[in-house]
C-alpha cells in the first residue's frame, strides 16, 4: 500500500410559629384561616407539574438524523456539488445543483464506480474498480488531493457505525480471481488491512448494514444470492439465495426489513434483517437496480433502468404508489438535502437526470461522461456516512 499526494427547596421556608403555652396559637400572614371543614392541600396538589419531555417522532427510525435535510454543522460551509463516476471515461463529473451546470472534470483511475463519503465527513473518495486504488477528493475545492493505492480492486466503501473500519467491496466480474471476491477490512487511518472476507458467490456489489451495526447484508449480484458479514468477528456469518440477480441492498427505515433490488426478476425482494428470511416480492418494472428514501423516508424511489422508470413505493405498505417515465436509463440515485430533488445516473445514455420529488417529472438533463454510475450529492444530512454512493445516518 503506497500513499501518492496529488493535489461544546425550594425549601419552602416554613414560620415555625413559637407560641406562649397554653396559648391559641395564631395563622400568621402568609397561612390564610380556612374555612372550618375545608382539608389543607396536599402538597402534590399545590406542587408544579414537571414537564413530559417531548417525544422523538422519529424514534426508531435509523435515519433519523436525515429527516430535518439540515446539514451536520462540519458541512455546513461546504459547497454543494454532484460528483459522478463516469465508469468508461476515467473521469468524474462535477456539476452545480444550483444552476445544473458541469463546473469541472477530474481524471481518476480505470473503472470509477462510486463516489463514497467519508464516515466523519471530511472528504470523499472514488473507488477505481479496475485501477486498484482509491482517489481521496476535497469537497471544498472539487478536486483530488491523493491517491491510495490497495492490493485489490476497489468497488466500493462501506464503513462500520463507529467508524473504527472501513469495508472496501472487490466485485469479481471476470476480470479478476473469484478469491478477491468479497469484503476487505481496512484501518481508515493506515489503510493497513485487517481482515479479509470472502463471499464465495461471485459479483459482491451493494450493501447495507443492520440497524445495530452488526452485520453488512451484501448481494452477489451474478450468483443469486445476499450474503451477511458478521462486522465484529470479521466472518461470513450466513446467506440467503434470492434467485437471478440481486443489485442494491437498503435497510428499512424501522431496521426490520432489507430490501434487495433484482434486475433479472423485475421488483424489489424483502429479507427479514434478524432472521434473513426472504419474506416478499414487489413488482416495479424492467431492470430493477438502485433505492433511495424520500428525506421524511416514507417513500422509497425505485430506479427500473431498462424500463426507463422510478417506481415510487410506500414504505408503510409496501406498494407501489407511482410510476413515474422519466426515460433514460435510471441506475443509482441520491436526493438533494431537502429532498425535493432526486439524481439520478443515466448508466447507458452518458447523462444525469434531476427529477422533482413531487410531481415526478424530469426537470433536468446534463450530459456527463460515458457510463456514470454511482453518483454523489454532497455534502449530505446526517452524522455519517455508511458508505456507497451516499448512504447517511
Amino acid at each position: 500500500m503506497r500513499l501518492r499526494t496529488v493535489v461544546g427547596p425550594l425549601l419552602a421556608a416554613m414560620t415555625i410559629g413559637c407560641s406562649t403555652p397554653g396559648a391559641t396559637p395564631q395563622p400568621t400572614a402568609s397561612e390564610p384561616t380556612a374555612e372550618p371543614g375545608t382539608p389543607s392541600p396536599s402538597p402534590s396538589a399545590t406542587a408544579k407539574p414537571t414537564p413530559s419531555p417531548t417525544p422523538d417522532p422519529h424514534a426508531g427510525n435509523i435515519y433519523r438524523a436525515t429527516i430535518s435535510g439540515e446539514l451536520d454543522p462540519r458541512v455546513a460551509d461546504v459547497p454543494e456539488r454532484v460528483y459522478v463516476p463516469n465508469e468508461n471515461s476515467n473521469n468524474v463529473t462535477v456539476i452545480d445543483p444550483a444552476t445544473f451546470e458541469v463546473i469541472g472534470h477530474f481524471p481518476v483511475g480505470a473503472a470509477p464506480e462510486h463516489v463514497n463519503p467519508d464516515w466523519g465527513l471530511e472528504h470523499l473518495w472514488v473507488s477505481n474498480m479496475n485501477g486498484g486504488f482509491l482517489t481521496k477528493v476535497d469537497p471544498q475545492t472539487s478536486e483530488p488531493i491523493e491517491e491510495i493505492d490497495l492490493p485489490i480492486f476497489p468497488y466500493a466503501l462501506y464503513y462500520t457505525l463507529d467508524g473504527e473500519k472501513v469495508m472496501v467491496i472487490t466485485n469479481y466480474i471476470g476480470l479478476h480471481d473469484v478469491a478477491d471476491n468479497g469484503v476487505h477490512f481496512y484501518d481508515p487511518d493506515t489503510w493497513e488491512l485487517i481482515e479479509y472476507v470472502n463471499v464465495p458467490w461471485p459479483g459482491a456489489d451493494d450493501a447495507d448494514l443492520t440497524a445495530d451495526g452488526r452485520y453488512l447484508a451484501i448481494s452477489a449480484e451474478y450468483s443469486g444470492y445476499v450474503a451477511f458479514i458478521d462486522t465484529e468477528a470479521m466472518t461470513l456469518a450466513g446467506q440467503t439465495e434470492v434467485g437471478s440477480l440481486p443489485r442494491d441492498v437498503r435497510l428499512s427505515p424501522d431496521g426490520s426489513t432489507f430490501y434487495v433490488t433484482n434486475e433479472g426478476m423485475g421488483g424489489i425482494q424483502t429479507i427479514n434483517a434478524e432472521t434473513w428470511e426472504l419474506t416478499g416480492f414487489i413488482p416495479t418494472g424492467e431492470g430493477t437496480h438502485g433505492i433511495d428514501f424520500s428525506r421524511d423516508t416514507t417513500r422509497m424511489f425505485v430506479a427500473n433502468r431498462a424500463a426507463g422508470t422510478i417506481s415510487v413505493i410506500d414504505v408503510a405498505t409496501n406498494e407501489v404508489v407511482e410510476t413515474w417515465p422519466v426515460g433514460g436509463s435510471p441506475d443509482e440515485m441520491v436526493l438533494n438535502p431537502d429532498g425535493t430533488q432526486l439524481w439520478a445516473s443515466n448508466r447507458y445514455h452518458g447523462s444525469v437526470s434531476v427529477i422533482d420529488t413531487t410531481t415526478g417529472e424530469v426537470i433536468a438533463t446534463i450530459e456527463t461522461g460515458a457510463n456514470p454510475h454511482g453518483l454523489t450529492y454532497w455534502p449530505q444530512p446526517g452524522t455519517m456516512a455508511i458508505g456507497q454512493n451516499g448512504n447517511m445516518r
